[in-house]
């Protein structure tokens, strides 16, 4: 019975937390036959009501693209995606592309072969081919390499693939729906993400707004949030004081909702532990590193009286007598950095800086890096 009662007490605050960001998308997002859906009576229509402009995607068989901060809820939104199309009782597979180097992200998405590198001692079979027949959520699907772009374009494009030192062509049938806190458009004009992938990912594109930007959600998150906590720990929740409503209302939460969801339950615990269940919540502890006796506030304390005109004097950066040269001689040192990293690996290189293959050449060649390579001893010769 305990168990059934922390199921549904979890599932009351997701619920409450998949809504507040569908009414928030609601807001933003033009519908695909009409005007703009804005406003309380949108935002606080009927749930069915509510999914027509927010997920005029959902039914359609095509990528997607969510943007939006970091913790404003883009998983949450891919998620009700997928529940929202068709392909809703097959497998919703999700990636986060940051998490993982290029190569560990390539053998992710399309799999390898026994034996494809050190290490590969079995067959991997990769998301795409789990998702087949589902949904594939790309989450910051704008730090992946260049030529992981290429290949889930080709997917995209042609359903098909290859594994990591496999021959063979799979197919698979898979939507994408892929995530971003960055500028594609603006990284694709530097050279760092592929034009036409972003034509094909941008069939629709969502962008959540930040929780800032829709302070009324605030203090019923904050409630949700704070009630959820509560049940966990089975203790009663009794709201929060004005001052502490003012308080949440008052910060800018960069960190979006979850941001506002960790100073929730930090808030309630330590309001708790200090004696005061059963009463309402009333302060707020937005920095959790907050003390007086902060390692840098303690020591910057303890310097004698002199260290601190010493500090200011020193603070003062030098500027350098040739400004070109100063900034050549920097541009080189990253050079040297990116290919001693890669192994020498030109392209490779290129992926670590974000640039393409040809922009990379052309640095190289204007900082005499492309050194001519010693002739192959003849076959047979002595080592």
């Amino acid at each position: 019975m305990a168990s059934l009662t922390n199921m549904l007490a979890f599932w009351t605050t997701n619920v409450s937390v998949y809504h507040r960001v569908i009414q928030a998308a609601s807001q933003v997002v033009d519908g695909p036959l009409g005007k703009r859906q804005s406003g309380p009576a949108r935002a606080g229509a009927s749930l069915p009501g509510r999914h027509r402009p927010c997920f005029r995607g959902g039914p359609l068989d095509r990528p997607l693209l969510i943007i939006g901060e970091r913790g404003c809820g883009k998983e949450l939104f891919a998620e009700r995606i997928h529940f929202l199309s068709p392909r809703w009782e097959q497998p919703l597979v999700k990636v986060n592309c940051a998490a993982l180097s290029d190569e560990l992200l390539d053998s992710e998405l399309f799999g390898h072969e026994a034996g494809a590198f050190t290490g590969a001692t079995k067959r991997h079979v990769g998301r795409f081919e789990r998702a087949n027949g589902g949904t594939l959520f790309l989450d910051e699907i704008g730090s992946a390499s260049l030529r992981v772009q290429e290949k889930v374009l080709r997917v995209i494009e042609y359903g098909e693939y290859e594994r990591v030192g496999g021959s063979e062509t799979r197919t698979c049938d898979v939507r994408i729906v892929g995530a971003t806190n960055v500028d594609l458009p603006a990284r694709a004009a530097a050279g760092a993400f592929r034009f036409d992938l972003l034509d094909r990912l941008a069939f629709d594109v969502v962008t959540l707004p930040p929780l800032r930007a829709r302070r009324s959600d605030i203090p019923v998150l904050a409630a949700e949030f704070a009630r959820a906590f509560c049940h966990e720990i089975d203790q009663p929740f009794a709201g929060f004081t004005p001052d502490a409503e003012m308080a949440l209302l008052g910060h800018h939460w960069p960190g979006n909702v979850r941001e506002l969801k960790n100073a929730v339950e930090r808030s309630t615990y330590r309001h708790i532990a200090a004696g005061g269940a059963g009463e309402a919540v009333a302060t707020v502890h937005l920095d959790p590193f907050a003390s007086p006796h902060r390692p840098g506030e303690l020591a910057g304390r303890a310097l004698p009286s002199a260290a601190p005109l010493v500090q200011e004097a020193s603070a003062v950066p030098s500027l350098p007598s040739d400004f070109t040269a100063a900034i050549a001689s920097h541009e080189l040192g990253i050079l040297k950095t990116a290919l001693d990293l890669a192994g020498g690996n030109q392209r490779r290189a290129a992926g670590m800086l974000s640039l393409t293959y040809d922009q990379l050449r052309g640095l190289l060649k204007k900082h005499g890096l492309l050194a001519r390579r010693a002739p192959a001893a003849p076959a047979g010769a002595a080592a």
